[in-house]
């Protein structure tokens, strides 16, 4: 099965797999039923100091992806979050689904890399 990552306003092309929003806020303008999530995982976000700081500023990304990876090694929800996820890999696809406008400088992408690295993908 296949860990993917994309954004929330997009419309879901592959409705086949565990949906799962990752942002720790609800994305502006998204409907819960259009969402079609299966889990939302708000405390698997940065930390609402964090967040607000890098305010989604491309220059900050480097030192934000370090801040943000100490969060989850310390986040206590962070190991169950794994679990989760590598028990669903193995009957369905997992999509993590995030609202930030930038592709490549967002938590998702940080988070999706981790998680490959501790679930030993790619």
């Amino acid at each position: 099965m296949v860990l993917k990552l994309e954004r929330i306003y997009t419309k879901p092309a592959d409705l086949d797999g565990y949906r799962v929003l990752v942002d720790r806020l609800w994305p502006r303008g998204i409907s819960k039923v259009n969402a079609r999530l299966d889990d939302w995982v708000k405390e698997i976000g940065p930390s609402t100091e964090l967040r607000k700081w890098f305010n989604h500023e491309p220059a900050k990304y480097p030192k934000f992806k370090t801040r943000y990876l100490a969060e989850l090694k310390a986040n206590p929800i962070t190991v169950d979050f794994i679990n989760q996820i590598a028990e669903q890999l193995k009957t369905t696809n997992v999509i993590l689904l995030y609202g930030a406008k930038d592709e490549q400088h967002n938590q998702a992408v940080v988070l999706n890399a981790y998680l490959r690295e501790q679930l030993g993908l790619d």
